[in-house]
């Protein structure tokens, strides 16, 4: 059998109230004597999975790396997706060009790493060789003497044809003129045209032949102007034949180079041929004086716009995305006025986040991510499809008119990591069904670790890196050790170190800032006491104001005397990253009744589910214990007084028990205590949090009045391992003028707080007389006998109006 608890506890010994971290233990007389450290402590879990997101590569492994801000989170996986990086071969660059089959989807060419600037500048140079190229070529005299050639057969063609009508005529005394009109048919008489007058003096027959002569000759007139257009076009075509040859010859050397260059690039070799066939289609962009002046708009379409330039990159990409909005996450395309309207172009479209990261590693915070409209759902469409395509949230809803275009997706092989606080990753666990298919790794980053002497060591490394990395004072060994403390009382654990590395950071660096108004060389343990005091001093208006009030009896809380149905109660205030213990006054009223408990705070609405579940709880310890035998003929009511808020949490419900048992036994409560802890049915006293703040803030009040060696505070015993109070508190009870005792049960408790035994039950089911237990179970008798009573008077008039009738 395990022995029972003590009746009356003890009070804790100083050493139990703060779990001290000596400097001797301490291997080194400074951090200047420890090397560096890059090594993250406290974090295995976080680490592994952070590793196994790295190594798998297979769909779907990208990681969340979950945990509050400030465990270094983001910094410890940069470290390792960029130590990862390094191994890793360098992807390839990416580049938009213009699809020449349709101008509205350009076309993406891979190019390796580094070349795809070198494409970019060899197609600059090609179109600046051309601008000089082609002209001259076209300025030649050989390709002029062609072009005349080409021209004067045309001609001569024209001229003999319509010289061979004119012969024709001139034998028929036919002449051919031309007019305004064009070319027509006029009868002759030597060598003058006839006129209307003249024609119609001669004889019939002469009018005739001539009519006769005109008409053949027109059709024949007239067969060959039919001719003449497909004569300029036959010649048209020659000129370009002509054209495309010299353009050929002009370029075919240009053309040559760049091929064997990117011989080893099919998809460029296609483009560089395109280009080849555009230019000699489009030659006069080159050649023509207007086209120029007007710039290299129409030339805009053999430039290259380079996406991705990892000619510098050394290893995969490390990108971290700090500013994740829809169009920086997958890209977007920008539009330019003209002439009223907004017009695009493939030179237009700007890389995202995915596309610089695209064999590599993305990083981005999980929150402002989803705070970006269409970020996320892109980001999936992204991972799902593995390829980017960039379309911005009004193109794909059908919201603009503008002119836009279409990029061919780019595809995507990349590691994508999400930083987050817990509750983020749980609600999109629960409610995005595509997130745990993207994202099946979680790197879960603890807010503690164990105070052993390997954590201990890491920290004083951690802190020896940090002073050197920021030209800080180096910390002497008792320094070092009260920041390990100081560690133990953010995650109010004696035997636990917090991974808040940022909070302890600012504590060094306030630190060397005292150190320094000091003139000292080495921060010291007083500085650090000094940071940290100064950090409270900042933000303790508010529990200066609150603990003013009390002091000035505003809000009433008695801290000498003793009060049947009072007791005082501890609570925790938390403002911003700021938080302390205030008192408060509970009181419990006792009255005939059923054997209902009225919370007062939950009747209005002010107790929070969990605050009324404790109040069920005492209740049913309240019944199990004394209403064995038969219902509980009482009724009682519980409130926090002077209370204006909300009341939640269950870590008063011991409390108002004491306060339930003291109204019950009608046995006065030493008002020089404070009691916190939560109780089961059993009565069974149980851990709470901020026990800490909540000791400090009851030793500040009680020592602001003057504390005569009766105070202290009640805490559960399971709390005992979270001490790690202020030094003057620690003192204080050193000195014998305050106690934090522990309580295991009820019993314990209302033993202490009436200085009376709580008393146990014999064989006959009876408490011991003048123990709180007798008094309550006394009272409740009589309770019960005045129901009794009732009942049986009740009983009779019914009988006697039975009878009436």
């Amino acid at each position: 059998m395990s022995a029972m608890p003590p009746l009356r506890p003890l009070p804790l010994p100083p050493e139990r109230l703060y779990a001290v971290c000596d400097p001797a233990s301490l291997a080194f007389e400074t951090t200047a004597d420890l090397p560096d450290t890059e090594e993250a402590i406290g974090q295995q879990r976080a680490v592994e999975s952070i590793r196994f997101a790295i190594g798998m590569r297979h769909r779907g492994f990208n990681l969340f790396a979950l945990g509050p801000e400030g465990t270094g989170r983001r910094s410890l996986v940069m470290q390792f997706l960029e130590h990862a990086a390094a191994g890793t071969a360098t992807p390839d660059d990416w580049a938009y060009v213009n699809g020449f089959a349709d101008a509205h989807k350009p076309a993406a060419l891979r190019l390796p790493a580094g070349r795809g600037a070198a494409f970019k500048k060899d197609m600059e140079e090609l179109l600046a060789e051309l601008g000089i190229a082609l002209p001259a070529a076209f300025e030649a005299e050989e390709y002029r003497a062609k072009k005349r050639a080409v021209e004067e057969a045309l001609k001569e063609r024209q001229e003999a044809a319509f010289g061979a009508i004119s012969k024709e005529a001139g034998e028929k005394s036919v002449a051919l003129v031309r007019t305004p009109v064009g070319l027509a048919l006029a009868p002759m008489k030597g060598d003058e045209v006839l006129s209307t007058d003249d024609f119609d003096k001669l004889p019939a027959a002469d009018q005739e032949r001539f009519k006769s002569d005109m008409a053949g000759l027109q059709e024949t007139l007239e067969a060959t102007i039919k001719q003449v257009p497909l004569w300029e076009r036959e010649t048209r075509a020659k000129v370009r034949e002509l054209d495309q040859e010299v353009v050929a010859y002009a370029i075919s050397h240009l053309m040559e180079e760049l091929r064997d260059r990117y011989a080893d690039l099919p998809a460029v070799i296609a483009h560089l041929d395109a280009v080849a066939k555009d230019v000699a289609e489009n030659v006069g962009d080159f050649v023509d004086e207007e086209s120029r002046k007007q710039g290299t708009g129409a030339l805009r379409r053999y430039k290259v716009n380079l996406l991705v330039n990892h000619g510098a990159t050394s290893g995969a990409p490390v990108v971290y995305e700090d500013n994740p909005t829809q169009p920086n996450v997958i890209g977007r395309i920008e539009h330019i006025a003209h002439f009223g309207a907004l017009i695009t172009d493939f030179n237009l479209i700007k890389p995202g986040a995915l596309h610089t990261a695209n064999g590599g590693y993305l990083v981005m915070d999980a929150r402002k991510l989803l705070m970006q409209p269409f970020a996320w759902e892109d980001l999936k469409r992204a991972l799902k499809a593995r390829e980017v395509r960039i379309e911005s949230p009004g193109q794909s809803m059908g919201l603009f008119s503008t002119v836009s275009i279409e990029p061919e997706p780019v595809p995507l092989d990349v590691k994508v990591v999400l930083i987050g606080d817990p509750m983020l990753y749980y609600l999109l666990s629960h409610h995005d069904p595509e997130f745990s298919e993207l994202f099946k790794v979680s790197a879960d980053f603890d807010w503690r670790m164990d105070r052993s002497p390997e954590n201990v060591h890491g920290l004083a490394r951690s802190i020896a890196t940090l002073v050197r990395k920021e030209g800080l004072r180096h910390l002497d060994r008792g320094a070092a050790a009260r920041v390990v403390e100081q560690a133990s009382r953010d995650v109010e654990d004696g035997a636990k170190l917090s991974t808040h590395m940022a909070s302890l950071a600012d504590v060094v660096r306030e630190a060397d800032y005292w150190a320094g108004r000091d003139g000292a060389a080495t921060i010291a343990a007083g500085h650090v006491q000094k940071a940290v005091d100064a950090a409270i001093y900042r933000q303790d208006r508010v529990r200066e104001h609150v603990h003013e009030e009390i002091d000035r009896g505003t809000v009433t809380i008695a801290t000498e005397g003793a009060v049947v149905g009072q007791i005082n109660g501890l609570a925790v205030l938390q403002l911003g990253n700021f938080s302390f213990g205030r008192p408060s006054r509970i009181t419990a009223t006792i009255r005939f009744g059923h054997g209902d408990v009225v919370d007062i705070e939950r009747e209005v609405d002010l107790g929070g589910p969990i605050h009324g579940k404790g109040v069920m709880i005492l209740s049913s310890f309240l019944a199990a214990r004394f209403g064995a035998d038969g219902p509980l003929s009482l009724s009682a009511s519980l409130v926090f007084e002077q209370s204006y808020g909300g009341i939640e949490g269950d870590s008063a419900s011991s409390t108002e028990l004491y306060a339930l048992l003291s109204a019950l036994s009608e046995v006065p409560i030493l008002q020089t205590y404070a009691v916190t802890g939560s109780v089961d049915q059993m009565g069974r006293v149980q851990a709470i949090g901020g026990a800490n703040e909540k000791i400090e803030g009851f030793f500040d009040l009680c020592r602001a009045r003057g504390l005569d060696g009766s105070h202290g505070v009640l805490i559960p015993a399971t709390n005992v391992k979270h001490l790690m109070l202020r030094h003057d508190v620690v003192d204080a009870c050193a000195r014998g003028l305050f106690a934090v005792i522990p309580i295991e049960t009820v019993d314990q408790g209302i033993a202490v707080l009436t200085g009376l035994p709580a008393g146990e039950k014999d064989d006959k089911g009876e408490y011991p007389s003048g123990s709180v237990n007798r008094k309550v179970q006394a009272r409740l008798a009589a309770f019960a006998r005045k129901a009794e009573a009732l009942g049986r008077r009740g009983e009779a008039r019914n009988g006697r109006n039975g009878k009436g009738e």
